[in-house]
This record gives C-alpha cells, structure tokens and sequence, in this order.
C-alpha cells in the first residue's frame, strides 16, 4: 500500500437527500449512511444544477460547471471534451489504481484503468431488482483486489437502486406502506397513467392495477433503504480489510427523483427542488472532523477540487468548483455562491436561476408536460413549488433574467465558448432541431419498457 490514501465515490444514481434519514427524513431510510455520517462531514445544502446523469457526473468527475464541460444533455453526443481532466485521469497520473463500476461507457467516466458491470436494471423471476447485491458482488472483490495492491487506489461506485425502476427486494417493498395499493377509490394515479410518454415506461414495473402514489413512492423510499443496507457490506469491508483510517469515502449524488410531484412522475426532470437536492458526505478520520454539518451552499462540482486537496494531490488545473476543505477548516477566503444557474435536458431543455428565496425557470423550447414558459418560485413562502407566481411579480422575473444572463454573458466570455444550452439542439436524440410547440414534444417523446429505458441510457455510451 502506498503512502497516499485511498479514494471510495459513492456516485448514487437519483438519490435526494430529503428522503434520507441521515438529513432528517422521518422515515428511517439510511441508518447505515447516518452512523457513517456521524464519523464525517455533512454539506446540508448540496446541490446538482446541471440535470440529469451524464452532466451531473460531468461536474462532479472534472470539478467544472456546464459551461466547463460542456455537456448537458444526458444524450451527450461524442465524448467528454478534452480541454478537461477526469478526476480518474488526475490521479491515475499521480500513481493510483483506479476503477469504475456501473459506469463503463459514459464520457465523464474516461481515465479509469478498470471497468466494471453488473445489473442494475432488470427485476428477477420474483419481479424485484436486488442491484445494490449485484453491485457489491462485483464492488467488494475489486476493493479487496485494489487493496492488496502496492500502490493507493480509487475506486468509483455507480449505485442505481433508487433509479427508476424502482423494486427493492423483500421486505423493503413493504417496509414504509401498510395501505392498500390497489383501493379502487383512490386516483392519486390518475394522470400519470394517462401521460402517454411515459405510461407504458411505467407499467412495466408498477404493479398491475396499483391506483396509490403512495405505494409508488415507499418503493423509492424501500429502495433506498436496502440500497443503505447493502451499502454497510462495503463499510465493513472496508474496516476488515484495516484500511479504514487511510481512505476518504465519499457519499453523493448525481442529481434527486421527482416523485408524485410537479407531473413528472417517478424520474429526474423539471428544475424542481426534488431534481437538485443531492447529500454529500466525507469520512476520512483523523484528517476530516467527526459530526460536523456545513449549511453553506455547495454544489456537485466542488467534489473533485475537494477530493484532490484532501489526497494532497496537485494540479495545474483552474477549477469552477470550490474546494471545501477551506469550509471545513472555517478558513478564510471561501468564495460563497448563494445563487447559481441551472440546466436540464433530459426530456425538456430549461434553464433558470435559483438563489435562497427565489426560483426561476425559463423554457428553451416548448415541453411536453405543457407547462408555461415562464416559472417563478418563493422557495420560502413556497418550498413545495406549488404556485408560480410569474405573472404576479414580473419585476423579479426580469430581475433573475438578468442575473442569468449576466452569468451565461461571463462564463462564455471566460471560456470562449457559447453556453451548451444553446448549442446542443439534439439534446432528445432524435436528430432533430427544437420542438415548436408542447403537442409536438408530447407526440414524440417516449420511453416504452424497461429494456428501452436501459437502451435509452445506454446511448449515452456511444
């Protein structure tokens, strides 16, 4: 083993950190995560502006924003640009072993040495998907391999249980609902069903008949809390194998879930708080405190300028994300950044700003949820973004407008290169320009079965 310490990356597919124990959720979903968070450092307000997967694992993976990557699309086409430095570039040059699980393909996963698989899609002959057991029968070997190395390694874990589909094995799937799911009377399904885009997507693995939200969304909560059980496994190993005291283990997120909530029913699209709200968590004992909890705001691409000042690791590169160990340390000098702009193009292209009491989304194009251009959100009198409130105050929409445009204005100007958002037209993979109205969108875009789901994702490796 060398003298630097080793790296583990919990990149956890859709997870948001309101529905974890560990920040507070009423369920008991993550007690494992909780009891290792209490060894570590906790950001409560961590956030992943650039949604969905392939650019929020392109600014936590190269420490830039989208302007940096240039990437925002989760059909990204081509490869990761390479005026940029993956984490697992920077320290495979620095002597590490590095390895990949369950993220062989995408462009922010270029520079491991190692790729490896398992299934995190498909549900067995019992209708259940065990993916946090398949992962760890390929995670926990590859740890006790790279641990019997003579050099330091970092290992990057892709968890996927609280992604859609969402089908934790018994007794998760009944752990946080004694209702009846199939109650005639209840219509709290209704409309989802009737969302021709994503219906059959749905279907597929909802329970034939199912008619309560809530059912649906103890599935996500199950999910995650038998992923956190089968996450334990990886902290034991990691302490019988004695290397516990000399690795940094990192919990994250690439971005949240929406739920039965704003019509985008059980996936990761619509710049809502459910999108954006990611944990993060370092453990690294005796170089990072133990029970400490960060309020400041914190985004997905601080994680790697982070991680390498952790490591001790030096680089030329200029970083748009922070380093946080200054947070940590109370040191002087931490740039705060209370605002922040915000992209998605997973099955609509937005963008908006967001800042402590104020949120706005402005459509690129025309979405196929037929929602208004134009929204505007009081995430303090409001938190649930229930009402947008554009029309009642226009005075602020023009206000955050041109604090976004300012902000696209300079980082183009910095980077010498036009805002991703406007460039990548062909952000649906249909090969195609923009939707010209709401209808067109609806018609065009649909995600089918699971094995399509998984086929959709897998575009991405291309």
């Amino acid at each position: 083993m060398g003298n630097q310490p080793n790296v583990i990356l919990l990149g956890i597919d859709s997870l948001r950190r309101d529905r974890m124990s560990a920040y507070g959720y009423e369920r008991l979903t993550t007690p494992h995560i909780s009891k290792f968070a209490e060894e570590g450092v906790l950001f409560e307000n961590h956030f992943s502006p650039n949604i969905p997967t392939t650019p929020g694992y392109a600014s936590m993976l190269t420490g830039m924003d989208c302007f940096g990557t240039d990437v925002v699309a989760l059909r990204h086409s081509g490869n990761l640009g390479e005026h940029n430095k993956t984490l697992a570039e920077v320290l495979g040059e620095a002597g590490y072993a590095t390895s990949c699980i369950g993220f062989t393909g995408n462009p922010s996963s270029r520079g491991f040495q190692n790729y490896l698989d398992y299934e995190a899609w498909e549900p067995d002959e019992t209708g259940r998907a065990a993916k946090a057991d398949h992962i760890n029968e390929v995670a926990i070997p590859e740890l006790k391999r790279l641990a019997n190395e003579d050099q330091p390694f970092f290992l990057f874990l892709r968890h996927m249980d609280p992604h859609s589909p969402y089908l934790p094995p018994a007794p998760f799937e009944r752990m946080f609902y004694e209702g009846d799911e199939f109650d005639s009377d209840n219509e709290s399904l209704k409309e989802m069903y009737n969302f021709k885009p994503f219906a059959d997507f749905l279907k597929s693995w909802i329970p034939e008949g199912c008619t309560d939200a809530n059912y649906v969304n103890a599935q996500y909560d199950g999910a995650v809390a038998y992923m956190d059980a089968c996450i334990q496994s990886i902290f034991t190993s990691i302490d019988e194998l004695g290397i516990k005291d000399e690795t940094l283990v990192i919990v994250t997120s690439d971005h949240g879930e929406t739920l039965n909530e704003h019509d985008c029913w059980y996936d990761h699209h619509g710049l809502y708080e459910c999108t954006l709200v990611v944990p993060l968590i370092l453990r690294y004992p005796g170089k990072l405190p133990a029970g400490k909890r960060i309020s400041d705001t914190t985004q997905i691409k601080d994680v790697m300028p982070t991680i390498l000042s952790i490591l001790g690791v030096e680089t030329d590169i200029c970083f748009d994300g922070r380093n946080l160990v200054q947070v940590i340390n109370q040191e002087d000098g931490f740039n705060q950044e209370p605002e922040f702009y915000m992209t998605e193009c997973t099955w609509m292209r937005k963008h908006g700003w967001r800042t402590p009491e104020w949120k706005l989304i402005r459509a690129l194009e025309p979405d196929f949820h037929f929602k208004p251009e134009v929204e505007l959100y009081n995430l303090i009198k409001d938190p649930k973004e229930e009402h947008n409130v554009a029309s009642e105050e226009p005075e602020m929409v023009e206000l955050l407008t041109a604090r976004m445009e300012n902000h696209i204005a300079k980082r183009e100007q910095v980077t010498g290169r036009q805002n991703p958002m406007y460039t990548n037209l062909n952000w649906h993979g249909l090969d195609r320009g923009p939707f010209e109205s709401s209808q067109e969108a609806y018609d065009s875009l649909y995600i089918g079965s699971i094995n399509n789901a998984a086929r959709l994702q897998a575009k991405v490796k291309k």
